[in-house]
């Protein structure tokens, strides 16, 4: 399970990675085919767990002042650390498949 430390630091890179993708988008950068881009796949994800994270963190700070359950606080984390474990697999994957291209005789 990640530390409070490692959270709030993954949480803040995702938010600046957000903030910075909406940035320098061209007008056709949408869907080529009709549907959405992996580019924009990847931010709903990663604003998924943005918000996973702030979820966490609400219900952390709610237990603090008795207002929240702890099965509550544990279920927001536990989710949470799913979804960046999930993401970090995703990720490993996609380097993977690019090494396996750089590999590729042309």
């Amino acid at each position: 399970m990640a530390t409070p430390t490692v959270a709030a630091s993954a949480y803040a890179n995702l938010a600046r990675i957000l903030d910075q993708g909406g940035a320098g988008k061209s007008p056709d950068s949408g869907a080529s085919a009709g549907g959405p881009s992996f580019g924009e796949l990847l931010k709903d994800a990663m604003g998924s767990i943005v918000d996973g994270g702030k979820q966490a963190d609400q219900q952390t700070a709610a237990m603090t002042t008795g207002k929240a359950n702890v099965m509550d606080v544990v279920t927001a984390v536990a989710e949470t650390d799913v979804k960046i474990s999930t993401l970090v697999s995703v990720r490993d994957k996609v380097i993977s498949a690019y090494e396996d291209i750089m590999k590729m005789a042309i």
